[in-house]
Order: structure tokens, then sequence, then C-alpha cells
């Protein structure tokens, strides 16, 4: 008898240390990696109070709240809300090796998470050699006395120097509608991708959508909760593990339809365009620019732009001095592009640049009349000056097509939405200039390879499940 009851105390105490005292961290967004460059890369991940998403929460009734300027704060606690994923103080740390039985890794110190930063924590690695796989571990424990708690590992690949060939894949997202969701463990473009072995994602801007999906992101902490609630669906979670990623906003990840910096946005308040600029930069492996530009390998270079923090206002008269990318990042962009000797170059925009969009209620692109200088000047200027295996890659439309400028040839791909339920909003198909045009969702996939011992780019339209529905194939001339 005393043995038992000794053996039962036991139990308690033991239940009692592991579930509240010094193994209460865990990390249900498991981690991404970004910013993959040569040398370096960085790695993201959170602490959070609980293993798994809050899968039985409240949902709110409807998509999409009423525009009201006031702001009055739910009853509901964002803990309570279906797909919660509450932070927890800990500690976090990496390590990484080119030997998946991780001999002779490099590890990291113990990195401790606060609040203030939604218990996330950034590292960044440096002295990464290029061309080479890399495995990772995460881990994550309660306290300096604790032991670990968490675990996740996964893996990336480096780009490989621009003297060295390098087969490349990738793939192009957008419209993360959480309303529009497919399956409840995340999209189905997700486990599709994965099959195909890509060596990155550029996800080109809404990601999540504050303004435009119950709850209103508001504040900060609704703001994180539309972030947490897309990145702990287990097909997300699952993905992260193997293929890093290049993050883009847009309008609706940044803070508001179609916005811009001195916009007035009542029906956000009090949550301020800056705020959800910083949520954002706080919410993805993000370096210290958000546009940049890659190498990968002799075959690859591509761009990815920024065009919220600088833009002009959207209702601003057009002309020379109205522009999405601001003098300096157009200055770059074309500097950069013109210095590249890559086979192939790819513009990845959030938003489209040849388009066409649909000319009632959008003025907030290239294609749009309300930038038609601007628009112009970028279009002109890449048939000016002669770029040949030059294409653009964009985001933004609820629709996948592939359009050609009729007066510049600029050729540009425009991904699709994340799910079929999502896409819809298309002026139709303009038979002038586009050789595809598809409302439903889905992904692009850009491949760089040698056939025939000859550069060759295809570019690929995919459904939702991953089946190519249209691709474009060019050789380097």
């Amino acid at each position: 008898m005393m043995r038992l009851i000794a053996g039962f105390i036991a139990a308690v105490v033991l239940s009692t240390w592991c579930g509240s005292t010094l193994f209460a961290a865990h990390m249900a967004m498991g981690f991404r990696v970004g910013e993959v460059t040569h040398t370096s890369a960085i790695v993201w991940t959170r602490v959070t109070k609980n293993a798994e998403r809050n899968r039985d929460g409240y949902r709110d009734p409807m998509k999409r709240e009423r525009h009201v300027d006031r702001y009055v704060a739910s009853e509901i606690k964002v803990e309570d809300r279906e797909g919660a994923t509450p932070g927890a103080e800990g500690q976090v740390r990496v390590a990484y090796s080119t030997d998946e039985s991780f001999r002779a890794s490099v590890v990291s110190n113990w990195e401790t998470v606060k609040p203030d930063h939604d218990f996330v924590h950034q590292f960044r690695l440096n002295g990464l050699r290029g061309g080479t796989k890399y495995f990772l571990k995460v881990e994550a424990r309660d306290n300096g006395d604790a032991p670990t708690s968490a675990a996740s590992t996964g893996s990336f690949n480096t780009p490989a120097e621009s003297n060295q060939w390098q087969d490349v894949s990738f793939s192009v997202v957008t419209g993360q509608s959480y309303w529009d969701l497919d399956d409840p463990a995340g999209y189905h473009i997700y486990p599709a991708m994965q099959k195909l072995g890509l060596h990155f994602i550029v996800p080109t801007g809404d990601t999540v959508y504050l303004d435009s999906e119950a709850p209103r992101a508001r504040t900060v902490e609704l703001a994180r909760y539309h972030w947490q609630r897309m990145y702990s669906l287990p097909r997300h979670v699952e993905f992260h593990r193997h293929v890093p990623g290049y993050w883009e906003k847009d309008d609706h990840d940044a803070w508001a339809n179609d916005c811009w910096p001195t916009m007035s946005a009542p029906w956000m308040n009090p949550l301020t365009f800056k705020e959800g600029l910083a949520v954002f930069r706080e919410q993805v492996p993000m370096g210290d620019l958000t546009f940049r530009t890659i190498r990968w390998g002799k075959g690859l270079q591509i761009w990815m732009v920024e065009g919220r923090d600088f833009r002009s206002p959207n209702n601003a008269p057009d002309g020379p001095n109205k522009l999405i990318w601001g003098k300096k990042q157009r200055e770059w962009l074309k500097r950069t592009v013109l210095a590249s000797d890559a086979d192939f170059r790819v513009l990845i925009s959030p938003t489209p640049i040849v388009g066409p969009d649909r000319a009632r209620g959008k003025n907030d692109n290239h294609s749009n009349k309300a930038f038609q200088t601007a628009g112009d000047d970028f279009r002109n200027w890449t048939k000016s000056e002669g770029l040949k295996n030059f294409y653009v890659c964009c985001g933004d439309r609820h629709w996948q097509y592939t359009s050609v400028d009729l007066k510049t040839q600029l050729r540009e791909f425009s991904c699709g939405p994340a799910s079929d339920k999502h896409a819809g909003g298309s002026p139709g198909r303009d038979p002038r200039i586009q050789p595809f045009h598809r409302v439903k969702g889905g992904f692009l996939t850009v491949n760089v390879f040698r056939e025939e011992k000859v550069p060759t780019v295809a570019i690929r339209h995919h459904d939702v499940h991953g089946k190519v529905v249209e691709e474009f194939k060019s050789q380097s001339k």
C-alpha cells in the first residue's frame, strides 16, 4: 500500500513539474527560414503556451465586419478564438549543420523571448557556404534550469555563387484568405508545393487580411492573431520545415485595402500604418530591407520589391513624381537589373505591372490609370534597354493569367489566389495580350535548368492540387 501511495504522489509531482513549471515552452508554429543568401539566413520561431493552436475556439459568424470608425473592444479574448496560438515566455536556440546527424554543428546561445515582441526570436545565421544543404534543429525550454521541452528539425539550401550552375525551382503565391481556406489543416497548395522539391517560396503579399476578415485587426494583439492563426495551420508548419521564403507585403497584410503611408483609415483605428508594418516584420523572417535581390547560381537572379512603404497617395494626380516604389528603389531596381549577367532575371512584384486589371474600383498598381506614368516608365524602360529573358511574376489579383504587353513585349505571370474559393473579380480575358487566363486558385512555379546543356526556364501555372494548367518555356539566347 505504501509503495502504491508513493507511486501516486510521484506521478502527481511529475505531472505538475512537466505540465506547468518546467515544460511550459512549446513551438506550435514551428519555425520558418527566410532571406537565404550565399552566406546567411534568418530563422524565425516563437514560444507558445500550448503544443497546438486553439482548434475549438470562437469563430465570428461573418467574414467581414461593418466599417465602424469608433473602436469598441470585443468581449471575446484573443486566446479564446479559433486558431489562437498564445505565446509564452521561454528560451529558444538553433543548431545547424551540413550533416543530418548534426555532427560538428553550430549551436547558438539560448535566447529569451518576451511579450513585447510576441515571444518571437529571429536568429541570424552567418558564415554559411553557397550551394549547400543545411540541416536545422530549433529547440525551446521554459527557462535556464529546464530541459528542452519542444524541438523541430528541418533543412534548407543556400544559393550557389553566380559563376556556378544550379538548377533552381521556386513558387509564387498570394491571397491567403483565412476565411477561404480549402481544408481545415491548411491550404491544398502547401502539400502540392511540398511534393515539387522547391528551393524557396515567395509570398507576394496578402498573406493575411488584417482589414477585411473578422475580427478586423484594430489592435496590435489582433494583428498578431491573424498571423498566428495562418502559420499555426499544420500543413503550413510542415511545409516551412524544408522550404525557406522571401516574404513581400501588400495592402491587406500591411494595414488596409490599397493603403499608403499617409492614408486615413478610421475603420482601422487605433491600429496605425506604422504598427501594421512593425507587426509584419515581427511575424516573418525579414532582413533590414524590404526590397532586395538574390542571385541563385549562374542561371537565375530574382528581385523582390516593396510597394507600400514608399508609395505616393493613390488619389494624387498622376505625373512623373507619383510613384509606387519611390525614386530610390526604382533607381536601385533599374541599376541592379542592368548589372546582372544571370541567364534569367525575374522580378517578383506584389502587384501587377502589365495587367490588365479591372477598370472599376482599382487604382493601386502600375497597370492602373492612377499610376499610368510610373507604369509606362518602367515598361518602356524594359524595351529601351532591350532586356532579354526578363519576366515579371505578380500577386494581388484573384485570378491567374499570362499577359504580354503589346508595346514593350514585357511578359507577366499572375500566380492567382491560394484557393478556388478566393478566386474572382477578373475583367475577363483580353485575347490581344493574354495567351492564358483562368479564374481559379493555385500557384506559380519558376524552374531554371539545363536542357541539352542550354539554360532553360519553365514558368508554370498550377491548380490548387498542383496540376499544371499552363506552361511557358524559353531558352537563354
